[in-house]
């Protein structure tokens, strides 16, 4: 039994006409030969409709109940593309998160899948060409609904590939992956081929392309990935871990919007103190990016990053946190862009550091992170599209 998994996003499948239409790509490949595992995103927005519906009754709603209303998004999109199959032929069954054995831990909103049901599915797939399985979400092992978090739909279906020891296609409205985001660069260029530590990287930088849990687990257990557009037959980029003979310098480019830089003075010279800071934003959630601490006479400076997202929380922590040491200022520098390069071939390449700050001459850096295979640097927003003009013009993106 040929088994492959795909995976539909929810602009895919936004309304009834492209169903169909995918409906009809499905039975191609069932004629082929092909078993399918078929996961599926909520219609278009409505996902975002159905947290506007919750915020309308409480401002912090139960994440239990949050978890049992947002899954019925999954569930109407793929009883909707099962009909689909059914009116055309192809015997095909859909499949919510219990029924496929999908078990999650039991944070809600935010779940890691613990185990799937293989010979379950398997048996579906013995019985049926097709089965369509809610994406995004799982059961605890008290039989609650839990939900992935966000990019959960591809966490959904490498997880079932890496099961079914099958290749996983994620199908969206781009036709595979790009150097950088080509609504920002329209000149960036489409990849035939990228490793999973690239776009594992990428991702975590800011690049809306496939979530870095997808990926973890894609690199884990070996399975290809493929990324490719939903309604078109252009080639899409591969992704798996076969690195080139002759790896670009550098392979892509992210940008990471919302962010504020937060610059903590007159801090006493004890390291103790930053790690009781960290310790102290780690125990309420807080999720700081790139940090840089300097010495200046008898005191220290910190300044680290966070997403905008938690702005009006985070603000309230660290007010909490200036009682502990009344000497100290906090600054914030609202709206700031991190601009990131990615590759392989910066683990052996000589100077690419100097080409980054070189091509960013003109523009202030506030922040920089560097590891083996990416360089970071955080910039005022309003230099973005100068800074990735500049970078891709210099590596060639």
């Amino acid at each position: 039994m040929k088994i492959v998994v795909q995976k539909y996003g929810g602009s895919s499948v936004a309304d009834t006409t492209k169903i169909m239409k995918i409906a009809e790509r499905l039975k191609q490949k069932v004629n082929d030969g092909n078993k399918l595992a078929v996961v599926v995103s909520a219609m278009g927005k409505t996902t975002n409709k159905l947290l506007k519906l919750s915020k309308e009754i409480t401002k912090k709603p139960s994440p239990r109940e949050l978890d049992m209303l947002v899954t019925t998004g999954e569930q109407i999109a793929a009883s909707l593309l099962t009909m689909a199959l059914i009116e055309i032929g192809i015997k095909a069954k859909s499949l919510n998160a219990f029924q496929a054995g999908i078990s999650t831990t039991s944070n809600h909103t935010d779940a890691n899948i613990k185990d799937i049901a293989t010979e379950k599915l398997k048996n579906f797939l013995n019985n049926n060409d097709v089965i369509i399985i809610t994406g995004f979400q799982g059961i605890t092992k008290d039989h609650d609904i839990t939900t992935l978090g966000r990019g959960g739909s591809d966490t959904s279906a490498v997880a079932i590939a890496s099961a079914l020891n099958a290749p996983c296609e994620i199908y969206s409205d781009f036709p595979g992956i790009f150097t950088t985001d080509p609504r920002l660069f329209p000149e960036a260029k489409k990849l035939k081929h990228i490793t999973y530590d690239e776009i594992m990287e990428m991702s975590r930088l800011g690049a809306n392309v496939l979530h870095p849990r997808a990926v973890e687990i894609a690199k884990k257990y070996n399975t290809p990935l493929y990324c490719g557009a939903t309604f078109s037959d252009e080639e899409g980029t591969i992704i798996d871990n076969k690195e080139n003979l002759e790896n670009p310098v550098v392979t892509g480019m992210s940008i990471m919007v919302k962010q504020t830089q937060v610059t903590i003075t007159n801090l006493p010279t004890d390291h103790a103190v930053v790690n009781n800071i960290f310790a102290y934003l780690g125990e309420r959630n807080i999720n700081i990016d790139m940090i840089s601490i300097i010495h200046l006479n008898d005191n220290l400076n910190l300044s680290f990053t966070y997403i905008e997202d938690d702005q009006n929380y985070f603000e309230d922590v660290m007010e909490n946190l200036k009682f502990e040491f009344h000497e100290c200022e906090i600054k914030y520098s609202h709206g700031c862009t991190k601009i990131s390069i990615v590759g392989l071939g910066m683990r052996s390449e000589k100077g690419v550091a100097s080409r980054f700050f070189q091509a960013l001459k003109n523009i202030h850096v506030e922040l920089v992170t560097t590891s083996e295979i990416k360089i970071s640097a955080l910039i005022n927003k309003k230099y973005m599209q100068d800074a990735i003009n500049a970078l891709a013009k210099e590596f060639k993106l």
